[in-house]
């Protein structure tokens, strides 16, 4: 996979690029912005801030453990961060571990243009492709199974949604 990927047939002068240590605050802003849940903990805004940072950690630590090969990038629009994403292109799947926009970016298309893309890089490698969706994200969840993903298990509170890139439904343990 190339180092920077532009999506100009599915939405014109978007591109991924490496996210850099210099952008650790538009991923902070982005991690912070898709998780709301974050924002109904009891307390004073600082106890709230640091649960938030612990968070975004968690997410950090637990993608180097589970996925050492995880690419993370920067989702730019015309040179201007919008987004964050990573992925992992491991031996049996393409996994989407983080995908969110920028509050101001939300509900333009861009998610779904680096999901194509994401689905034409799993097509070219011959994996399906994965993600992990919120049960409240139901706006996410409308993309993704709009663009082919189906329910591949169900959890209590997020499910695993996949989209294979011969077409195949399989519902595999799924409840």
């Amino acid at each position: 996979m190339s180092a920077e990927l532009h999506f100009s047939s599915l939405c014109p002068s978007l591109s991924l690029r490496p996210a850099r240590q210099a952008d650790a605050p538009c991923i902070d802003r982005i991690y912070r912005s898709a998780r709301p849940d974050l924002q109904w903990i009891s307390g004073d805004a600082e106890l709230i801030d640091m649960v938030q940072r612990q968070q975004l950690q968690v997410l950090q630590q637990g993608t180097g453990q589970n996925y050492p090969n995880a690419m993370h990038f920067i989702v730019e629009k015309a040179g201007g961060a919008v987004g964050a994403v990573m992925v992992d292109f491991g031996p049996n799947e393409v996994r989407i571990i983080f995908l969110a926009m920028l509050p101001e970016a939300r509900g333009q298309g861009y998610g779904k243009a680096v999901l194509q893309g994401l689905q034409q890089a799993a097509k070219q490698v011959g994996a399906p492709l994965a993600a992990v969706v919120w049960h409240n994200n139901g706006e996410a969840r409308r993309v993704y199974q709009a663009l082919g993903f189906v329910l591949e298990e169900a959890g209590a509170m997020v499910d695993k949604l996949v989209w294979h890139p011969d077409g195949r439904a399989i519902m595999a343990g799924a409840v």
